[in-house]
């Protein structure tokens, strides 16, 4: 059992849902000449980043901070000799957690020491890192190390061969010591150091009595003060690591984690013969940022230089930016369809010893200003941090300062000396190799190459239009009400929030398995995108083909089909078809079965199919379940495509195909959304078009063609998928794809870990028998013919369709009762909502019988825990202003607070029994004032419609 499953065991806290936004930062003496100053300078400018961590109620533990510094080699061939450890010309020197078992650690020190002798290292010797627990809180002690550094001897002259066996032998030490939660090594390198813990900044030099040491002398120094929410701060945590400090999220990482053990079995690369030996690539079970330091080094071992691995994995937003020079944009384009953005707000420190760099994210949402001083005493240092002032200079010695802009790279290279500005970086990246005309000669664009009104439908004459509607669900409500507007406007129709119908797992009716999958947004730290206002960064763009060994770049490496959208019309899906078999071989893998075989069964065959045909050469995976007959059953497109993408992954083919999936299953944007997030790389929706044709032959459409209700329809589910990918703040559709940002609710885990791996499901529920029975009732209405289409009823009470808590019968009663004032009206009332049918969780509780009743005096008083007691955040205008008086009066009557909502309220109420005690702010709201604010007891933030 993994560390994620242990946890994921002991209740419903799950470490994926971590999240921060921490304060970071880098010095460099721009001369390369290392010095104590800037060693103490670094941790003073840690200590004005003080306010952008959490503090624990001891006042010392913090959520953690460190620092990563290039190798102070005057430093530690000092304190080496004092330890009688004798180093080599070339060495490097290691910094460990071990386990405070003595038998463990000895383990673990014996291990390391065997794989550094396999690649031809020598181990010098241990030494214990001196530290004063004072400078500790007791959480931190509690969890505090054993801390040591361990030297080794290379013979080998070449920096990069060194890091890369130390890599090597670092790695396959951690595999090995998988079960030791302790063990971590922050830093192995011939190049830098690291010093790291939860530590408060201001203790970091007490606590580490190696930083206060005067001979302590470096050239460059990146630093981190990590905030973290919803998670227990960790020792092995603490950032910098081993190249990078982070600030932001990466939103994709489930999906970046899927896709690098996927992608690791396409690397290849001669300075890593046997990629067997550091496989997985990236760690499932740290964090966000742990994750992508990881990718970094993987990339680096394998021979790609630090600028170009980086740019790989957080790239600027080139797709819509018209004034982007060609050469530049190629580069970006023939890149990206062998590594996915890690997505998400971002701004990056990081360092291979000789550079000092940062980049940021595309959006610019975590700025960093920079600002670079010369003096005689100290030299030209530049100094660049998440905001300014982490360290006093005087004007006179600026020589420049300015702001990184959104996905620009700024580095300074300490060997040299030389300022690498973002535009120098650019030019040498794409003077490498002749990108444009690689993807010129190569590249194929897929378009709509006939008008759609000349298409004669998607169904022959044999096929039998209301079969599909009743067998996939299509009921009138969503016919009228989704699809038609969709179509006819151009965007998602619009609808009040609210859901009170009951989850699928507790619906006495068969519910479509999109229904099971609740989409995550972004989070307080994490700022959303505005898919309208911020479109310039976002892409759906999409690459077809099979990936290529990204340790090399060849023509080759060109060859792709792109599209516009993951959403294909009838004609850019027979096109698909039609492409040359030799480069995009294809299979058609049917998702009907036998009713005769189980529906698990039925997924295995589809997986073994798709595996057996990339196996031998298929580039395009189509997966459709329009071969319908009376004696069949369909899978489920999602059920299909999420277990096809894991099953490939599990095999190390998943790289070599893409999955088309052909559905009658998609038709709103939630529905493509769960595809694309389980792999789908492109969705043909074709009973969403057949209904729109099917609607204009009826007269439900009229004044519109079909060729233009097809186009709008497209562009309303791009629309859907833009503003669905933004709520998380990811900006491009390859990121999203396979990133699984949903938490399933009421699936059992037979279920998930086949076909949804990972995903967070904390309520299980149905099984697969269960969504089989499902499937053989819907096939059973759907070859009645005297059994009309569905009426609907999920998105508006319909007599005879899906419950709903606020149905008629409800609504009517509890008008009643209060216009009567009537105690059987109210009972009449209650009786409808306490005997109701299970719709939610709460309903399935009960009072335990037959325990003995305690004393009335060891209860709370009734004044006492109405103080708990508040309203939901209910807008003036959602609410008359004398239902919101009336709910501020009764909540202050009681001793409870009510809540403002994001409207806020009248001055007048305020020092009155009127006052609403929490107050929303959100963004953009006129009427924010002190006054405003001093007359709160709670404040809640408003991001992305949640108040936090």
């Amino acid at each position: 059992m993994d560390t994620l499953e242990k946890l994921a065991a002991n209740g419903l806290y799950r470490p994926e849902f971590e999240h921060d936004n921490c304060g970071w930062g880098l010095i460099a003496q721009m001369d390369g000449k290392p010095s104590h100053w800037l060693v103490s300078t670094a941790i003073h400018s840690l200590e004005r980043l003080t306010h952008r961590g959490a503090v624990a109620a001891d006042g010392k533990s913090g959520d953690g901070c460190g620092r990563l510094i290039s190798k102070p080699d005057t430093f530690l061939r000092a304190v080496a000799k004092e330890a009688d450890i004798e180093l080599a010309d070339n060495y490097a020197v290691g910094m460990v957690f071990l386990n405070t078992d003595k038998k463990l650690a000895n383990t673990a020190r014996q291990t390391l020491e065997k794989y550094a002798t396999d690649q031809g290292l020598s181990i010098a010797g241990w030494r214990i890192v001196p530290i004063d627990k004072s400078a500790l809180g007791e959480q931190a002690t509690q969890t505090l190390p054993c801390i040591e550094q361990v030297f080794i001897n290379c013979e080998q002259d070449d920096e990069c061969d060194i890091e890369r066996k130390l890599y090597i032998a670092r790695r396959q030490t951690e595999k090995e010591l998988l079960e030791d939660e302790v063990f971590y090594i922050t830093s192995l390198s011939s190049r830098v150091l690291s010093y790291k813990g939860l530590v408060m900044p201001a203790y970091l030099p007490i606590f580490y009595k190696d930083i206060a040491d005067e001979r302590m002398q470096a050239k460059l120094a990146i630093f981190h003060q990590r905030f973290s929410t919803n998670t227990l701060p960790q020792w092995r945590l603490a950032q910098p690591f081993r190249y990078l400090a982070h600030n932001g999220e990466i939103n994709t990482v489930q999906g970046n984690r899927n896709w690098s053990i996927a992608r690791s079995h396409v690397f290849d690369t001669p300075l890593i013969p046997d990629l067997d030996l550091v496989r997985p690539l990236v760690s499932s079970t740290g964090s966000d940022s742990m994750s992508l330091d990881n990718m970094l080094e993987a990339l680096i071992a394998g021979g790609i230089d630090l600028f170009r691995a980086m740019r790989l994995l957080i790239p600027p937003a080139w797709q819509n930016i018209e004034h982007m020079d060609p050469d530049l944009r190629a580069f970006y384009e023939y890149n990206s369809m062998h590594m996915e953005p890690w997505d998400g707000p971002a701004g990056v420190v990081f360092t291979d010893g000789r550079y000092a760099v940062c980049t940021m994210d595309r959006n610019g949402l975590r700025p960093a200003r920079y600002a670079i001083t010369e003096n005689d005493e100290q030299g030209r240092v530049i100094t660049l941090a998440s905001e300014i002032g982490v360290h006093d200079y005087a004007n006179e010695d600026v020589v420049c300062k300015g702001r990184l802009m959104p996905g620009q790279m700024l580095a300074s290279d300490t060997l040299t000396g030389k300022l690498l500005l973002p535009e120098d970086i650019d030019n040498d990246l794409k003077s490498r190799q002749p990108y444009q005309q690689w993807l010129k000669d190569y590249m194929l664009e897929l378009c709509d190459i006939c008008e759609e009104d000349e298409n004669p439908g998607s169904f022959s004459d044999d096929d039998d239009y209301g079969v599909y509607e009743k067998l996939f669900q299509l009921s009138f409500e969503e016919r009228d009400q989704v699809i038609r507007v969709l179509a006819e406007v151009g965007q998602e129709a619009i609808g009040s929030m609210g859901d009170d119908t009951p989850m699928p797992v507790l619906s006495t009716r068969a519910r479509s398995l999109y229904d099971y999958f609740r989409q995550q947004f972004a989070q307080v730290t994490n700022p959303p995108i505005d898919p309208l206002r911020e479109n310039i960064v976002m892409s759906l763009e999409t690459c077809l083909g099979r990936e290529q060994n990204l340790f090399q770049e060849t023509l080759e490496h060109a060859s792709r089909l792109v599209i516009s959208s993951p959403v294909l019309s009838r004609d850019k899906f027979q096109q698909l078809e039609q492409l040359d078999a030799s480069v995009y071989g294809q299979v058609c893998i049917d998702l009907n079965y036998n009713a005769d075989t189980n529906l698990e069964e039925a997924i295995d065959s589809i997986c073994q199919q798709a595996e057996e045909a990339v196996a031998q050469g298929t580039v395009m995976v189509i997966l459709t379940d329009r071969n319908i007959a009376n004696d069949l059953l369909p899978v489920h497109a999602l059920l299909a495509t999420g277990a096809v993408h894991h099953r490939l992954i599990e095999k190390g083919l998943r790289c070599q195909a893409n999955i088309i999936v052909e559905t009658a299953t998609a038709r709103d944007s939630h529905h493509f959304a769960c595809l694309i997030g389980y792999g789908a790389t492109a969705i043909y929706p074709y009973l969403a078009f057949e209904a729109l044709r099917d609607m204009i032959r009826t007269n439900e459409i009229t004044d519109h063609d079909i060729s233009a209700l097809n186009i709008n329809y497209i562009n309303a589910i791009n629309k859907g998928l833009k503003k669905i990918t933004s709520k998380m703040g990811i900006s491009t559709i390859a990121s999203y794809r396979g990133a699984q940002l949903f938490e399933i609710v009421g699936l059992h885990n037979e279920v998930v870990d086949i076909c949804f791996r990972k995903t967070t499901c904390r309520i299980q529920g149905s099984r697969f028998t269960d969504l089989e029975e499902d499937q053989a009732s819907l096939a059973k209405l759907a070859w009645n013919p005297r059994k009309q289409r569905e009426q609907g009823g999920l998105l508006k009470y319909v007599d005879g369709g899906e419950y709903h808590a606020f149905n008629p019968d409800v609504v009517y009663s509890i008008h009643k009762a209060v216009e009567s004032g009537d105690y059987t009206d109210y009972q009449d009332f209650a009786k409808l909502v306490n005997e109701r049918p299970t719709a939610a969780i709460r309903d399935m509780m009960k009072l335990r019988e037959g325990n003995q009743a305690i004393s009335i005096d060891d209860v709370e008083s009734l004044e006492d825990i109405m103080l708990r007691f508040d309203t939901a955040g209910m807008s003036l205008g959602a609410l008359s202003p004398e239902a919101h008086k009336a709910l501020a009066e009764a909540m202050n009557t009681i001793g409870g607070r009510s809540n403002s909502g994001e409207g806020g309220e009248d001055i007048a109420r305020y020092g009155t029994i009127e006052r609403s005690k929490i107050k929303q702010v959100a963004s953009g709201r006129f009427g924010v004032t002190p006054h405003y604010l001093v007359n709160a007891e709670v404040l809640q933030i408003k991001i992305a419609q949640g108040a936090k």
